[in-house]
């Protein structure tokens, strides 16, 4: 199991937290538990109701919609993202390929830390506005 340094050393090269300080990657890696899973085990499913999200510490996870590849998360990869901010149904199922460690980022308790911890949220948001430009910028070409 990472030490909580540990976890901020991984969290580091985390995309989504490309603009977040090393302070606040401290104030993240206390509320993420570590989950190791076998081969095709279901994380969530297409459907449910989102509470949590995973980053790929060490294996490598297919996510699928309605049976079909969506992509492959590898290390550092982070998925079901969306389920920090909003409450809609998971637009994917996630299931280990291999044996496969995760850190897992609990919704409720991520929303309390933003609670206390402003800059967290505008380091995000950073991130994500810059995924989406990213997407636009590929989509129109």
């Amino acid at each position: 199991m990472l030490t909580t340094v540990e976890k901020v050393l991984f969290l580091q090269d985390v995309d989504i937290f490309e603009f977040t300080s090393t302070e606040d990657l401290a104030h993240i890696a206390e509320i993420t538990d570590e989950i190791e899973l076998k081969p095709d085990e279901i994380i969530f499913k297409e459907g449910e109701i989102p509470d949590a999200m995973y980053i790929v510490s060490e294996g490598k996870v297919i996510l699928s919609r309605a049976g079909q590849e969506v992509m492959v998360a590898n290390d550092k990869d982070v998925f079901g993202t969306w389920a920090l901010f909003d409450d809609e149904p998971r637009v994917a199922t996630a299931t280990t390929l291999e044996d496969t460690r995760l850190l897992r980022i609990d919704k409720e308790d991520f929303i309390d830390l933003l609670a206390d911890h402003v800059a967290i949220t505008q380091s995000i948001l950073k991130t994500m506005a810059k995924r989406l430009r990213n997407l636009m910028t590929r989509i129109s070409k």
